[in-house]
């Protein structure tokens, strides 16, 4: 499965290597992932290896692969730091830390790639501020992952190399509140520290302002006074209980979500598809974490989740739709959604996603965005029915009818169609003459005028004997309505080359037309048929 199709171009014979020409000359099929592969591996083994001492042709090459590459798969969060590495070897710190950037764009939840950035940035960076405040950008990207504490270390870490205890503390008070895999571990590191620093590194300086407020006011109610020593003791004691507490919600809030983490098997983007109990297992995930109602929570993981299922539609959908029943105004969220999923994840064979971006477009009154939308789909799907009868709705509801027409009667005209997708077509075409226009003889004329035309769509037929039973009558001009039903299944059944259980599925629906609007005598017909097509 892939997103889109589009080859891979790059020039030819810029490299001497018999070998990396052949790689090259397979990504015609860009959606194999494991030519990218290759051809990768041999990028980087070129003139032994990809360095400071490259040629200029070379560095060239794997700059242009890895952007190639990384457009299409930008959830690979392994190759962003494999880019960011040939940077730092060929151009330095500040060509690296732009890849860096690209990809915590590109793939702002994963937890590897954060940490991977902030280590980077620790060893290149001499300023400490700098360093802090991408650690706190990662954090509150990923912080709350259930598998962040590889992150949560590496900034302890930091700290620690710094000889700032009162920063590793704030650290440790931040991640003690997070149910995370290693949580027990945090409040273990907190208690030990917390004996030797100042009871106001104990929590969060609003939580700190509230206890120590309360025993305030308590002294002054009882007109009491206490020693600062005493003052210290007792906010300590009171500090410790909330943070016991504290531990006991974290481990329940943790407990609670491991079932669902402990079967993720595969938390990471690949081209292959996911095993069912995995998609199973996010779906419930997702519902437990709705039911929680945390927004923080819910949206982190349905983005954590589309990573893994990236390909999977119905989990596109149900973020858009979740987005949308939330309060505010989330547009621009939707928006960005629907971009991303359509415009590299979801397989461009299933079109439902893309057409339901057009109508979230249209529906912002971005009729322009929504006809480019549905072109660009029909650009890769041509004779799409799906996609046809959507934008011919689309063109119906925002500038009429005649517009509706013009789409059906373009794709017919246009060679791209088979001769099923073109009957299909026409049936629509007559369905909105009848329904729409309120023209039901225009459509008849367009269904005898095609009739023989369309011998082999099914979709067709379906549509006229329908069209015909359908038609509203009067019991004056039910007999004329009998001619025009009884003509149309006639014609399916001695003129038509559709497959013998079609002829008899739309010989049943005539035979119930019989029986529920047939006039006198029509029940010996019934009886003969019931031979003739149940045996």
């Amino acid at each position: 499965m892939a997103g889109h199709s589009n080859a891979y171009s790059l020039s030819t014979g810029l490299i001497a290597d018999p070998e990396w020409n052949r790689l090259h000359s397979l990504l015609q099929d860009a959606d194999n992932f494991e030519n990218w592969e290759s051809l990768i591996r041999a990028t980087e083994a070129l003139e032994g290896g990809i360095g400071r001492s490259s040629s200029t042709e070379t560095i060239e090459q794997i700059r242009i692969l890895f952007d190639a590459f990384l457009r299409k798969f930008p959830l690979l969060f392994g190759y962003w730091k494999r880019y960011a590495d040939i940077e730092f070897a060929v151009a330095g710190s500040d060509a690296a830390e732009v890849i860096y950037r690209r990809g915590v764009a590109g793939i702002p939840n994963s937890v590897d790639l954060w940490t991977g950035y902030c280590s980077f940035k620790m060893d290149t960076c001499p300023d400490e501020d700098e360093v802090r405040d991408l650690f706190d950008t990662a954090a509150e990207f990923v912080g709350i992952d259930f598998l962040s504490h590889t992150l949560w270390d590496k900034y302890i870490e930091f700290e620690e190399r710094l000889e700032r205890p009162d920063m590793v503390m704030q650290v440790l008070e931040r991640v003690t509140r997070i149910p995370m895999h290693q949580y027990a571990r945090y409040f273990e590191r907190y208690t030990q520290l917390s004996a030797s620093r100042p009871v106001e590194e104990l929590t969060s300086q609003e939580e700190f302002d509230r206890v120590s407020g309360t025993l305030s006011g308590e002294l002054a109610q009882k007109d009491e006074k206490m020693l600062p020593t005493e003052i210290d003791r007792e906010l300590r004691i009171r500090i410790q209980k909330l943070h016991v507490t504290r531990f006991t919600e974290v481990q329940q809030e943790t407990m609670r979500r491991w079932p669902f983490e402990a079967e993720i098997k595969r938390p990471y983007f690949h081209v292959k598809a996911l095993d069912e109990t995995e998609l199973v297992n996010w779906r419930r995930y997702l519902d437990f974490e709705e039911i929680e109602g945390d927004f923080r929570r819910i949206r982190f993981l349905y983005e954590k989740c589309l990573v893994a299922t990236a390909f999977y539609d119905e989990l596109w959908f149900r973020y858009v739709r979740w987005l949308s029943a939330q309060e505010g105004d989330h547009r621009e969220d939707i928006r960005n959604v629907y971009r991303q999923g359509s415009g590299i994840f979801v397989p461009i064979g299933r079109p439902a996603f893309r057409i339901a971006y057009a109508h979230f477009e249209e529906a912002e009154g971005d009729y322009d965005l929504a006809r480019d939308i549905f072109e660009s789909i029909l650009t890769e799907l041509p004779g799409n029915i799906e996609t046809i009868i959507a934008r011919a709705n689309f063109e119906r509801r925002v500038a009429g009818v005649n517009s509706a027409i013009a789409v059906y009667t373009s794709a017919i005209e246009s060679g791209s169609c088979d001769v099923y997708t073109r009957g299909a077509l026409i049936a629509e075409w007559a369905r909105i003459l009848w329904t729409v226009k309120g023209s039901p003889e225009d459509a008849r004329v367009l269904f005898e005028k095609y009739a023989d035309h369309y011998l082999d769509s099914k979709y067709f037929w379906i549509n006229y004997l329908q069209f015909e039973i359908q038609l509203p009558s009067s019991s004056e001009t039910e007999a004329e309505r009998y001619r025009y039903v009884s003509k149309v299944h006639n014609a399916i059944r001695t003129k038509t080359r559709l497959p013998p259980l079609a002829i008899k599925d739309l010989s049943h629906t005539y035979m119930v037309y019989l029986l529920e609007r047939g006039g006198p005598g029509t029940i010996k017909e019934y009886n003969k048929l019931d031979i003739e097509v149940n045996g």
